[in-house]
């Protein structure tokens, strides 16, 4: 028989003379890889043990024929003694391996007897396996529905988290809006209490407005007044400026004549010099 692997966890054996197929199914694939190498060494021990068994009688049945053939030769022989004696001590060898071989034999067909039932047990095993390994298929074919189900499940999650996380997000956004929308609220009630409180001295303000603007236009008035004052002035310096001129004009020409005049009166008094020594 040889044994089979036909998965990672399942190997089968064939019985061909009794025309039965066996079976075996292992937790893990190292247990499989055990059991066919000690199937395997079980199998070369039997055939050993078998050939050896085998040689062993054939071997004691020609000594005991050469033995039962030359018995009569040795007994006539004179120096027939040490070789009879070394055959009687080879037939007992013989005997006590031929009563081991069929103590073996007997084993053997005793240890056979324990794997047909042994098979017997397998092939009701197996075909308990084969309805579990349909019973396991169907309960598959739900788990992996399920599966499927729910990771469709974790998939609707994962959004709905995501939305979530989204959602969070802008509400952080609308809260730090909140806050600075909140913190200008409260500068501008505090620039509309200073408002209010200015607003308080409006009227004096206005009061003060009212009286500087009285001041300003009398002051307006007074400038008028000098500017008018200003220009009449700057009239009457025209003018005086043109009668300068115009005095400057006559003293020049009255000092062209006083100087022609005081001229005449040098040439006179000269000439009345003059008479005064001719006399």
């Amino acid at each position: 028989m040889t044994f089979t692997k036909t998965s990672q966890k399942f190997g089968q054996w064939a019985d061909s003379r009794a025309n039965t197929v066996f079976g075996l199914g292992f937790s893990s694939e190292q247990q499989l890889t055990k059991f066919a190498e000690k199937f395997q060494e079980v199998k070369e021990a039997a055939r050993l043990a078998r050939d050896k068994s085998q040689e062993k009688i054939e071997t004691s049945s020609n000594h005991s024929q050469a033995s039962s053939i030359n018995g009569t030769d040795d007994e006539k022989a004179s120096s027939a003694g040490p070789a009879n004696t070394h055959l009687k001590s080879e037939n007992n060898k013989l005997k006590i391996a031929l009563t081991q071989s069929a103590a073996n034999v007997k084993k053997w067909e005793i240890e056979l007897q324990t794997l047909r039932e042994s098979n017997a047990r397998l092939t009701t095993a197996l075909q308990d396996s084969a309805a579990s390994v349909e019973q396991w298929k169907r309960q598959f074919s739900l788990c992996h529905d399920e599966n499927e189900r729910l990771r469709n499940k974790i998939d609707e999650l994962e959004e709905q988290c995501s939305e979530i996380n989204r959602e969070k997000e802008k509400n952080t956004q609308l809260k730090r809006r909140i806050e600075e929308l909140e913190l200008e609220l409260r500068e501008k009630e505090t620039e509309l209490t200073d408002l209010r409180k200015q607003s308080e001295i409006i009227p004096q303000l206005m009061s003060e407005c009212e009286y500087v603007s009285e001041k300003l236009e009398a002051a307006e008035r007074d400038n008028q007044n000098l500017e008018d004052k200003v220009r009449s002035l700057k009239t009457d310096m025209e003018e005086s400026k043109y009668r300068q001129r115009h005095l400057k004009v006559e003293l020049k020409s009255f000092l062209e004549v006083l100087d022609g005049k005081i001229d005449d009166l040098h040439n006179f008094r000269r000439g009345l010099s003059k008479l005064g020594a001719d006399n």
